[in-house]
């Protein structure tokens, strides 16, 4: 008769992480395809990271800063610009998703999205990257067939607003599987890559209202994305430690001493720009210097959740878990508002 000590010989070892995370995957793809069907969806859902949609509302800042929000054909084709980068976005996000399942596998918290999970198959994954990439194809299409409306195409001599903003997002699109596939290995590359999504977001948003915009606002968006992807890198390496090259190569060569004198050094870039912005917008002489408390207070709160807090791995959840960068982000939005549209009509 065997003793418990020999059963407890030949108990299987528990599975780490990674392995049932293959698991999963395994009865994902043998389960019933219907029923399979059906409990991925709400992962397929997760995968699309609706959550950071947020940073495509850059498309809409074009149109807010020159007055043409309240037209609606206008409005329409911004709307239809966000829509387009944003199922662009969430393709290229299952994309990234998919190369990176197994260096997910090993991090504390990306081990947990549904593709590195096995909660979300390869299969359905693909499947839904290339309903998203054609979701943005037709809003792109849907954009290109609607022609500006009031004022002649500010973009005509380029080719048209249409003509430029396709070649944005086809832009968009080709950085982004350049950084799924090689670009993220390269050390400052991939944070200029980021930025650069960026700045497509807020010119693609140009010429889809077809309005002329400060090139301060350009240079505004690039450093204030190069701040928050050189703060994500800050918190991947504090928060990884060790381990961190095991689930990012190139973050061997970064250090934290590089990266706090990179911020510094985008963090008065992006004041200085913003700043100069609002002196010389043509829209509100220089009543937007008013908003210049709330960018400080929102980059200055920031900058204490990377360096005190480490919560900078994932910049855009704190707009919404951060009550006081929401609430700088809402005061200034609405003083905006309140400046460009409200004034005028205080004036007549």
């Amino acid at each position: 008769m065997r003793s418990p000590l020999d059963a407890d010989a030949h108990r299987e070892p528990p599975l780490s992480t990674p392995a049932l995370a293959r698991v999963a995957a395994s009865k994902a793809t043998t389960a019933p395809p219907w029923g399979a069907l059906a409990h991925q969806l709400p992962y397929a859902v997760r995968a699309l990271r609706p959550t950071q949609w947020t940073k495509n509302g850059l498309v809409l800042l074009a149109a807010l800063f020159a007055r043409r929000m309240t037209d609606l054909p206008t409005l329409e084709r911004i709307l239809l610009a966000f829509f387009a980068f944003s199922l662009a976005a969430s393709a290229i996000y299952v994309v990234n998703d998919l190369a990176d399942r197994e260096q997910d596998r090993t991090h504390p918290k990306k081990r947990f999205r549904p593709i590195a999970s096995g909660h979300l198959s390869i299969r359905l994954a693909g499947i839904v990257a290339v309903l998203c990439a054609l979701g943005a194809g037709v809003f792109t299409y849907a954009l290109a067939r609607r022609e500006p409306t009031g004022a002649a195409d500010s973009f005509t001599k380029w080719g048209g607003s249409a003509t430029l903003f396709t070649a944005a997002i086809a832009l968009y699109v080709v950085l982004n599987l350049a950084y799924s596939g090689w670009l993220k290995q390269y050390v400052l590359w991939d944070v200029f890559v980021i930025a650069a999504g960026f700045v497509l977001r807020a010119l693609a948003g140009a010429f889809a209202a077809s309005v002329p915009i400060s090139p301060w606002f350009y240079l505004t968006t690039m450093f204030l994305a190069l701040v928050l992807a050189l703060g994500k890198r800050r918190a991947e390496l504090v928060m990884l430690s060790g381990d961190a090259t095991t689930h990012r190569a190139n973050l061997r060569d970064y250090t934290l001493p590089l990266l706090d004198q990179l911020m510094s050094v985008m963090v008065t870039s992006t004041l200085i720009t913003y700043s100069l912005y609002t002196f010389q917008s043509e829209t509100s002489s220089h009543a937007l210097m008013a908003t210049i408390p709330f960018v400080l207070f929102g980059v200055f709160r920031y900058l204490y959740l990377v360096y005190v807090k480490a919560r900078g791995d994932q910049p855009d959840e704190l707009l919404w878990r951060d009550p006081q960068i929401l609430g700088a982000v809402a005061l200034c939005m609405v003083t905006v508002v309140g400046i460009i549209y409200g004034l005028p009509l205080i004036q007549r």
